[in-house]
């Protein structure tokens, strides 16, 4: 048996309006989610059975409700937010690794985007 596994849900894209200024409450932008779960087996790659495992539907779903939810001035909050979610929703989840991406960032200068990285351990 397997000690762990990892999911990953790479570049969830979600419109939402966190930041510290008005104008980015105001008018939105997108943002990614990546979520890299740790994942305890148990005996769910014997049984192929869902409920023993983290849905990713489900989980996406998670992190939709969360991005897509109530107002956040620092992404490091938010990813943080999104991990310790993930983590209540599904016991399974040994570590939970949040990285968001801000591409719209208000940063004087150009730049692809802002990126922050979390790790809640269940």
């Amino acid at each position: 048996m397997a000690d762990s596994y990892t999911i990953r849900l790479a570049n969830c894209a979600f419109f939402a309006r966190h930041g510290v200024h008005d104008e980015e409450e105001f008018l939105g932008q997108r943002f990614f989610v990546d979520a890299e779960l740790e994942v305890d087996p148990g005996d769910s790659l014997q049984t192929d059975d869902i409920e023993g495992t983290v849905h990713y539907g489900i989980a996406f779903k998670v992190i939709e409700d969360i991005v897509t939810g109530k107002r956040r001035y620092l992404i490091e909050a938010l990813a943080m937010d999104i991990a310790r979610a993930l983590t209540a929703r599904f016991a399974q989840i040994r570590l939970a690794r949040i990285t968001v991406r801000k591409p719209s960032a208000a940063v004087p200068g150009i730049l692809d985007h802002v990126e922050v990285t979390v790790e809640h351990r269940a």
